[in-house]
């Protein structure tokens, strides 16, 4: 018994040791899932953290973007994937704090199936429209709705995203009705915004700027509360005409649930410290992506959470709800 007793001892400090002192990690290539399409920005962000990640640790980050079922088949791969430090997902706000009150069931759990790592960012999303649409503010654009009803159609990267939140909570707080049109990603709505098919869509900036200096879209504001720095120029929705409206998009990096505390850690403080260099700094802010991170994993997961609560109410006066 003795014996027994010593060795489960003998064990447990291993594994410990083990789980506290990760100096083998990463001992393989780390894949971070994307859940969109490529060329939007949860993309170009996942791609400048991994980039960092290779630089620091002399093993390469792969993104592995995996589109589809409005994020939950990349949550759920993710999801189920070995909790080893080695398989990590950018949650953004769709797949993590909107679906929870989209669906009835869903084949991960946003807070108890993950490790929250790390709040990245926050990206700007931008009001374009259509160049062949008559209006030229956020005004004359609801005036344009009202007096057009049901033939207006936003885009989006797909059901519970960022855009699609910001389009519907736009229809509740404006007073108009427009059709939401889901796509896999940002890239593929932009493009059928181009080519006319959507008349306006509630871009991130990263998605719309080169359509937007090409003149092949209007930007008529911003969705966030306050105006920013580098697009001075637009005003924000609320300011327009709806006041109150703002949408936050932020990103951030989740791990499988049972991932080692020191592996969450030893991630966090590398995020973080990319997320301050000041070539990932500028260049994200170019195309409206700001870094925004949580002082702790701990403080992130109480984000989520937050997050979660706030867009069940915004889910329920929108009537969206995918069964």
């Amino acid at each position: 018994m003795r014996i027994a007793l010593i060795s489960f001892a003998v064990f447990c400090f291993s594994s410990c040791a083990m789980a506290a002192q990760p100096q083998d990690y990463p001992r393989r290539p780390i894949r971070i899932i994307i859940t969109v399409a490529p060329g939007g920005g949860a993309d170009i962000t996942a791609r400048m953290i991994a980039q960092k990640l290779t630089e620091a640790w002399g093993q390469q980050a792969i993104v592995d973007n995996r589109p589809g079922g409005n994020g939950i088949v990349g949550m759920e791969i993710a999801a189920n994937a070995n909790p080893d430090g080695h398989t990590l997902v950018l949650g953004t706000i769709g797949p993590v704090a909107v679906n929870p009150s989209l669906y009835a069931k869903l084949p991960y759990d946003p807070v108890n199936g993950f490790a929250p790592v790390a709040r990245a960012v926050s990206a700007l999303n931008v009001l374009v429209v259509h160049p062949s649409l008559p209006v030229n503010s956020v005004k004359e654009l609801i005036a344009y709705a009202k007096a057009n009803p049901g033939k207006l159609n936003f885009g989006s990267s797909g059901v519970g995203f960022a855009d699609h939140l910001a389009g519907e909570l736009f229809n509740t707080m404006a007073g108009v009705k427009m059709t939401h049109v889901p796509y896999k990603g940002g890239a593929p709505a932009m493009i059928d915004l181009v080519g006319g098919n959507v008349q306006l869509i509630f871009a991130t900036v990263s998605t719309a700027l080169t359509q937007m200096k090409a003149g092949r879209i209007r930007a008529l504001a911003v969705t966030a509360g306050k105006r920013v720095e580098q697009f001075a120029e637009l005003p924000t929705v609320a300011e327009s005409g709806v006041p109150g409206f703002a949408v936050d998009n932020w990103y951030g990096v989740l791990a499988p649930r049972g991932t080692p505390k020191p592996v969450i850690v030893r991630l966090h403080a590398e995020i973080n410290r990319a997320l301050e260099q000041h070539d990932v700094r500028e260049r994200l802010q170019v195309l409206g992506i700001f870094a925004f991170p949580a002082p702790t994993p701990e403080a992130f997961g109480d984000y989520i959470r937050s997050e979660i609560a706030k867009y069940a109410q915004v889910v329920k006066s929108a009537g969206a709800r995918v069964d």
